[in-house]
């Protein structure tokens, strides 16, 4: 069964307004309250649509609401049934201190066909490559540098490389450095890190390293209808995050997840800018208006394109 295409401007209008209720708080200083405005925002906008959607992944535990939490059900719980994944401000830190790249995420799919993500760290890896065995978690960085560059016939010298810039990323880095790869550090924000690689005019090739797991779901829904690869392993830190990974049915605490093992069907994805990034630009302010951009996907219609949107501002926030 394919989500049918008059869901993707409903879905659009949760993160345009999601990112429009945060952006009042750009350079505030104030990242609990960006984040809880973004949220609060969301789920209003998902509680006007027809269908029955179940938080998979979103913004903590049951008993940790008003956030966005796992386990919600939104929407007016009519059919169809969706799973749903949400970030509503990726970037907190972005919002707060008026950086570049802060977005308002959301990524849909038929019942069941989103890998349900725990909140812990992922081992990721993602590029424009489609074929097996090209790139891989379980290959060296100089292998997968070599692949990739006899791949794409470029030298590694001509390649980029997208990384969070952490310090648990220093032998990457540092190896990185050894073979001449150029590098794109991002001081947050994986989720559009990852799909860095989805367009040439981003210059990225390769997507590497550890950061949210949650995120990885999000951007691998993308990634899927760009015909991208991407894997990613969970890391568990200490026994509580295992405990509670095995409740949400992750009984291979090592696997290497696939892409098509973390999101199967169709799908829609929806990114608004908040704040001006690499990805889309952030939201900005007519009058009584507000223009958006989004980047939308829908894997069944073939649908990957930015779309630009002017909108009325609501007279009252949630309305």
């Amino acid at each position: 069964m394919a989500i049918d295409k008059e869901f993707i401007d409903q879905f659009v209008n949760v993160t345009s307004r999601a990112a429009l209720a945060s952006s009042y708080l750009v350079g505030k200083k104030d990242k609990i309250s960006a984040d809880k405005a973004a949220v609060d925002a969301m789920r209003s906008e998902l509680n006007k649509i027809n269908f029955k959607g179940k938080i998979v992944i979103g913004e903590g535990e049951l008993d940790e609401a008003p956030m966005l939490f796992i386990g919600e059900i939104v929407g007016n719980n009519n059919d169809p049934e969706f799973d749903i994944a949400v970030d509503p401000l990726e970037g907190t830190n972005f919002v707060a201190n008026n950086l570049p790249g802060a977005l308002s995420v959301i990524a849909v799919s038929e019942k069941n066909n989103l890998l349900h993500a725990p909140e812990t760290y992922m081992e990721k890896i993602s590029s424009k490559v489609s074929e097996n065995g090209v790139v891989d978690l379980d290959f060296s960085v100089k292998k997968n540098i070599n692949n990739l560059s006899d791949y794409l016939n470029k030298n590694p010298e001509n390649l980029t490389a997208c990384i969070l810039d952490r310090p648990r990323h220093k032998k990457i880095i540092d190896e990185l450095k050894k073979l001449k790869v150029k590098i794109k550090f991002i001081s947050d924000g994986d989720v559009s890190g990852a799909l860095l690689v989805t367009d040439q005019k981003h210059n990225v090739d390769l997507f590497l390293g550890i950061g949210g797991g949650p995120e990885g779901v999000l951007a691998a829904t993308a990634l899927d209808a760009f015909n991208c690869s991407f894997q990613g392993r969970f890391l568990f830190k200490t026994e509580e995050d295992k405990l509670r990974a095995k409740k949400m049915g992750i009984d291979n605490l090592t696997k290497k997840y696939e892409l098509n093992e973390i999101v199967s069907g169709d799908t829609i994805f929806c990114a608004t800018g908040i704040t001006n990034g690499d990805l889309i630009s952030g939201i900005k302010m007519e009058g009584d208006k507000f223009v958006s951009e989004t980047l939308v996907t829908h894997k069944s219609t073939n649908t990957k394109k930015i779309l630009k949107l002017k909108k009325k501002i609501y007279r009252n926030k949630f309305d």
